[in-house]
């Protein structure tokens, strides 16, 4: 099945069982009042999560998954866990973009969207006293794509195309449960995504959309995946991992975590969010 929209109602699944979607929306939802526009369009802002007290607080860029899709999933999917770092003194910034099924989504549009949101940061850090080196950016989904990207953006940043206007500092990228490929997505028939979300994102121009095929990132490449995750099961960043490899990018590792699914990456309490909470800190070195 595909990631339905955070309004979905609960249901609890039996003891020993994955999580569904349910089992997260059933929770109370976390919110924020700090939004911040990027741009004029309805899906062109960030979401600030802000804890307490005066900083400088670290900082980790959060991308939402949704197959690519504005219909499947927004940022608030990502809210739970948002305010989970928010609490232990982390703060979120939590981009919201235009998907594929959104005019101007895709190829070039949504890769604009991710780069004007990454600028928003930079432009702002200081209203709000953020500790900006490092940043640690993480993705869940379709949104581990984006953030492999958007690391992978740094280290190729030429000015053209998909201009941004500064070079944001990511030492650690974290794809959760990531769809990196797209070039394989497009052949992947059946899968929950389908294969037209992935081709409206690349464009006809993997060398510039497909992280494996774009300068390797400079940036500390995790992949954290479930082993009984059935959208992007750890054989898809298994993958990625050894097409990286081949070209000698060291930097990047795979972390698997046993009997859990897709929607436990994304889920406090959970020993894949658990984990990723380690490792979010050791990157900030707290």
């Amino acid at each position: 099945m595909t990631e339905p929209t955070p309004t979905a109602p609960a249901a609890p699944t039996e003891a020993g069982d994955i999580m569904s979607w349910d089992d997260l929306f059933g929770r109370t939802q976390p919110q924020t009042d700090i939004r911040i526009a990027y741009g004029e369009g309805d899906l062109q802002f960030s979401e600030l999560w802000l804890p307490e007290g005066d900083g400088p607080h670290p900082v980790v860029l959060m991308i939402h998954g949704g197959c690519w899709q504005t219909d499947i999933a927004e940022r608030d999917i990502m809210n739970w866990i948002a305010e989970d770092l928010r609490v232990r003194g982390i703060a979120v910034w939590n981009i919201e973009y235009r998907g594929v099924d959104r005019e101007g989504g895709g190829y070039p549009g949504t890769y604009e969207d991710v780069l004007a949101a990454g600028d928003s940061l930079m432009q702002n850090w200081d209203r709000y006293n953020l500790d900006v080196e490092p940043i640690v950016a993480i993705g869940h989904s379709a949104g581990g794509h984006l953030a492999l990207w958007l690391a992978a953006r740094q280290s190729a940043f030429t000015g053209q195309p998909l201009t941004g206007d500064v070079r944001l500092p990511i030492s650690t990228v974290i794809s959760q449960g990531g769809l990196p490929d797209l070039e394989a997505g497009i052949l992947r028939e059946g899968h929950p995504c389908g294969v037209e979300a992935p081709r409206l994102m690349m464009g006809n121009q993997p060398e510039l959309t497909s992280p494996q095929r774009m300068p390797a990132a400079m940036a500390r490449q995790i992949l954290v995946n479930s082993d009984r995750d059935r959208i992007a099961p750890p054989e898809y960043a298994e993958a990625y991992r050894n097409a990286n490899l081949a070209r000698d990018a060291t930097n990047i590792e795979l972390v698997v975590i046993p009997d859990e699914g897709h929607v436990e990456l994304v889920s406090p309490g959970t020993d894949s969010w658990n984990r990723q909470v380690e490792l979010i800190e050791e990157a900030l070195d707290r």
